[in-house]
């Protein structure tokens, strides 16, 4: 007779496994999504002004190409968690990114703007599913004892995907002396087919088993914890039945999903789209800023701009692996208060150096403003994506997203054009004020008495209630 596989032990065999090659390829295939995602970022920051200039198009015209983009990273937030949540991770995320690459693709050979509007919109959507995805799948394979640390190095997938492409920027753009007017159409169309590339990395990983459990499927379930377990050097004895278990529940729809979060996860969900909001108006609406109005400011070029951003992401790399380095010791709550504080303090010391008009200042500050800002949202990632359930773990992250992108629409298309009526400094006060404002969200969640979810098991981040344990359904204030 089969013994009935439940969450807990699902989640107790998955954290005790020891590091093995699945593991790293699972870091590696899942972190490529956020590579790609800070690809296009990047690539926008280098190819907006060429761009800009083939078409003739005014910088509100040029913002609005990097506004549809977020717009479209919403809506497939939205649609793709719920996607993720109801027919599972794996499919999802090789479909997000076959959607993606050939959307970039097409991008470059866009006859007019409006095709690149209509495109941009399009790719973002599987970037945006990427979002939900991946975050929930990394958080369900890595072992508890590790997964904070894991989940920040996936995130520093980012600033590597920035570095690269600033060095794609520079090479078509100087090395084989490709025209201006149309090296962003070379741009497009490498990214988008360098993104097949990761095809290889994620056939290889399987279904998540705690998303199998908890639609019930736990024959599929038992067979890939099977193999990852005969992957990782044998299997150990079941641990004993702890009364941690949430019902195994089908995926609701997309009301469906959002009135339950609402309902049992109200506050987790506000931590999470507060994070997501502060660091999505800073950290795009900055890269906006420095791209069509600061750097001209200080006189760095379009042809300097790539160097400049691959300087700046440098930082950013730095400044994340070392937060990876102390997630899991500090504590996640902790580190992001932390971090979103610094991040607050990076922007000052950008905007002081700013002021001075000096380019090699501007360039320095924003190394350090990109180390604070990345190590800021590496750690506020993986700390709410454990914070929701199996079967409400995309769409909970996917919510996040999606009201955090209102945030970056708002600062890309409203900070450039704030500093060019009033000035920098106002723009720069403002994205001062989006970062404290996770600051004080994560103390809050904290002092209500928000779980620590550091080293511990999803299953246990879940039910955890006051010091006890709850089924699904608890209401406020104690689902904290």
């Amino acid at each position: 007779m089969t013994t009935r596989l439940t969450p807990h032990e699902t989640g107790a065999r998955l954290d005790r496994l020891a590091w093995s090659p699945m593991h790293t390829t699972i870091l590696i295939a899942l972190g490529a999504g956020w590579l790609f995602d800070s690809f296009e970022v990047q690539m926008f920051s280098n190819a907006i002004g060429p761009l800009g200039t083939y078409f003739h198009a005014t910088v509100f015209e040029q913002d609005a190409v990097l506004a549809v983009w977020l717009g479209g990273i919403l809506f497939g937030a939205l649609l793709g968690g719920r996607l993720a949540d109801r027919f599972g991770r794996r499919r999802l995320f090789l479909w997000t990114l076959l959607w993606y690459a050939g959307f970039t693709v097409l991008t470059g050979l866009s006859p007019d703007l409006t095709a690149v509007y209509g495109l941009r919109f399009l790719a973002a959507l599987g970037v945006g599913a990427e979002y939900a995805i991946v975050n929930a799948a990394i958080a369900e394979f890595i072992p508890a004892r590790v997964r904070g640390k894991a989940n920040a190095i996936v995130m520093n997938f980012w600033p590597a995907g920035a570095i690269a492409a600033g060095l794609l920027a520079f090479l078509v753009l100087d090395t084989f002396a490709i025209a201006a007017a149309t090296s962003w159409r070379y741009l497009f169309i490498f990214g988008g087919a360098l993104a097949l590339l990761v095809l290889l990395f994620r056939r290889r990983i399987p279904e998540s088993p705690r998303w199998l459990v908890s639609q019930g499927r736990t024959v599929e379930a038992q067979q890939i914890l099977r193999s990852f377990e005969a992957s990782c050097g044998g299997s150990a004895p079941l641990p004993l039945h702890q009364n941690l278990d949430i019902d195994q529940l089908r995926a609701p729809g997309q009301l469906g999903a959002l009135r339950e979060l609402l309902t049992c996860y109200r506050w987790r969900l506000v931590l999470g789209a507060t994070l997501d909001l502060s660091e999505a108006f800073g950290y795009y609406g900055i890269f906006a800023l420095l791209s069509v109005v600061v750097l001209h400011q200080v006189h760095i070029s379009d042809r300097s701009m790539p160097l400049f951003y691959i300087l700046g992401n440098l930082g950013g790399l730095i400044g994340g692996l070392i937060m990876a380095q102390a997630f899991d010791r500090v504590g996640h709550l902790l580190m992001v208060a932390i971090t979103y504080l610094l991040a607050a303090v990076g922007v000052i010391l950008l905007a002081l150096a700013t002021s001075s008009h000096d380019a090699h200042l501007v360039t320095a500050a924003f190394i350090v403003a990109n180390a604070a800002g990345t190590a800021a949202w590496t750690s506020a990632y993986p700390t709410f994506t454990e914070l929701f359930p199996t079967h409400l773990r995309a769409a909970g992250v996917g919510t996040s997203v999606a009201i955090g992108r209102c945030g970056a629409i708002i600062g890309t298309l409203y900070l450039p054009v704030l500093a060019v009526e009033i000035g920098t400094t106002a723009s720069y006060s403002l994205v001062v004020g989006f970062w404290l404002l996770g600051f004080l969200g994560t103390v809050a969640y904290s002092l209500l008495g928000g779980i620590e979810p550091s080293r511990r098991s999803l299953e246990e981040v879940v039910n955890r209630v006051s010091g006890s344990t709850s089924k699904k359904g608890d209401h406020e204030p104690s689902e904290l």
